[in-house]
């Protein structure tokens, strides 16, 4: 009986493995790859994007939201899901990064624009013009060395506009990467979140079957004990069968609770991804949305994820972004053309101010910077490998994940048709064993294991069902299209 119990606290240990392993990957596959918004360049570094603190425990947390009632509210599968896009941290924190890479795009793009100002002012001054020169040999017979005081009135506007501007031109551009690849990484986000959400609340449904599978092994087993104390009554067995059947009533008591709590604490999990307000009691539906099985063979669904997938386009724009910034720090190096300017009226009082105007056009040419340049560059060369590394292993993730999910999908769809058969020869064994122990022909050591295998069965019969739907998930996000599929179960574009 020993072994029996250990082999189905093993199997026990099957989905949540399956689900955190699919997570644990599909996070470093994933959206943990996602960049934050270009910084303007400095003299000390490049614009280059920098990873975000989004990790497993991002897309494991929410914003809980609403107030709790007393009622008890059914949760179904898609309305986990949808509080889950809502609310979840993960989705929460990528979508602020698209307006932080935004802003960061708007700062770039300002250095190509005209910056226009105006200035009113309006000085009282004293001048010492000995300070200026104009003194000792220099001073004029009969002319003061000390004029003033006298107002000065000043009404003007600034104009300063990059002509040819190499870096600024290239930092514009890895912004512009930079905020497709925020974008790119929020739509990745939504997806991701849609496979936590679902897959956790699988994880609360088999949960939810294992208890009440183990309740209904602890009235069995009840009903076993009640059965050999009247079988000992009548004479027809010894007293170790009751011992036996009051040990097995226990072992089925400890699983009971065990499962109970295990469904309970999978249950917060889930209110936690999907934001729940804090303390509201729900319950589950176990209705299901059907996932279709895959139509595509392995290298189309490799393909088309590599089109699709949003996690790896945002790899490819870092890339671009990173390539921009090298530019950039070339760019740096060559000359640069600048034209400033101001027109505005002066004189001692606003009445008999006169127009003035200055127009400069300069042509920078940088000549030695003390290794800056060159310094800059060799950093922005080894961000750019960083970036193509990247993407090369997302490209090589993407495959793994969906080979393994397509493996995963023909081991438990073939799991599911034995452990089906293998449930019913269970049943059938126990209801027998049973029989001949209360005929008097067995003890009940045949009913003990019966039950033990039973139990078994039933555990392996909801690993592979519901793995089942946990691989047709694992592929619809491996291929890229997990919003996609919610728009169809919800029948349209929401």
């Amino acid at each position: 009986m020993t072994a029996v119990w250990s082999r189905t606290k093993a199997r026990r240990a099957t989905i949540p493995r399956l689900v955190a392993a699919s997570i644990a990957v599909l996070v470093a596959a994933g959206p943990a790859h996602a960049q934050a918004p270009a910084q303007p360049p400095t003299a000390a570094q490049p614009s280059r994007p920098a990873a975000p603190p989004l990790s497993l425990n991002t897309f494991l947390g929410g914003v809980p939201t609403g107030t709790a009632t007393n009622d008890v509210l059914t949760l179904t599968a898609v309305d986990a899901v949808q509080r889950a896009l809502q609310y979840n941290l993960g989705v929460l924190l990528a979508e602020q990064s698209i307006g932080q890479a935004q802003g960061a795009r708007g700062r770039m793009l300002s250095e190509l624009l005209p910056n226009i100002s105006g200035r009113v002012s309006e000085t009282r001054e004293k001048i010492n013009l000995a300070a200026f020169g104009f003194g000792g040999s220099v001073s004029l017979p009969g002319f003061p060395t000390v004029v003033g005081p006298f107002n000065v009135f000043d009404a003007r506007l600034f104009l300063s506009q990059s002509v040819l501007d190499f870096a600024a031109i290239n930092d514009a551009r890895s912004a512009a990467h930079g905020l497709e690849a925020a974008k790119l990484t929020h739509k990745s986000a939504r997806d991701f979140v849609i496979h936590v959400a679902a897959d956790l609340y699988i994880q609360a449904l088999a949960s939810s079957a294992r208890a009440d599978a183990a309740r209904a092994q602890l009235e069995t087993a009840d009903a076993l004990y009640k059965q050999a104390v009247d079988l000992k009554q009548g004479g027809i067995v010894p007293g170790i069968d009751v011992l036996r059947a009051e040990v097995e009533l226990n072992t089925q008591r400890q699983r009971a609770t065990s499962t109970r709590n295990d469904f309970e604490k999978t249950k917060l999990q889930l209110a936690r991804v999907v934001g729940l307000p804090l303390g509201q009691q729900f319950v589950l539906d176990p209705n299901v949305p059907d996932l279709p099985s895959p139509t595509l063979t392995l290298e189309q669904a490799v393909e088309q994820a590599y089109k699709t997938r949003p996690d790896y386009q945002a790899a490819l724009e870092r890339v671009r972004a990173a390539e921009a910034s090298r530019a950039a720090v070339i760019g740096s190096a060559l000359p640069s053309l600048h034209l400033n300017a101001d027109v505005g009226d002066i004189g001692l009082s606003p009445s008999d101010a006169k127009g003035t105007f200055t127009v400069i056009g300069a042509l920078n040419v940088p000549i030695f910077q003390g290794g800056r340049t060159h310094a800059r560059l060799v950093e922005a060369e080894a961000d750019l490998r960083t970036r193509r590394f990247e993407a090369d292993d997302m490209k090589a993730s993407i495959y793994y994940e969906i080979r393994g999910a397509y493996l995963d999908l023909q081991a438990t769809n073939e799991q599911l048709h034995v452990a089906t058969a293998a449930r019913d020869l269970a049943t059938q064994q126990l209801t027998e064993a049973r029989d001949r122990f209360a005929a008097g022909v067995a003890s009940n050591i045949e009913v003990i294991q019966a039950q033990e295998a039973v139990a078994l069965a039933n555990e392996q019969f909801i690993s592979a069902q519901y793995g089942y739907d946990l691989a047709k998930g694992a592929v619809i996000r491996g291929i890229g299209s997990a919003e996609d599929m919610l728009r169809q179960i919800l029948g349209g574009s929401r």
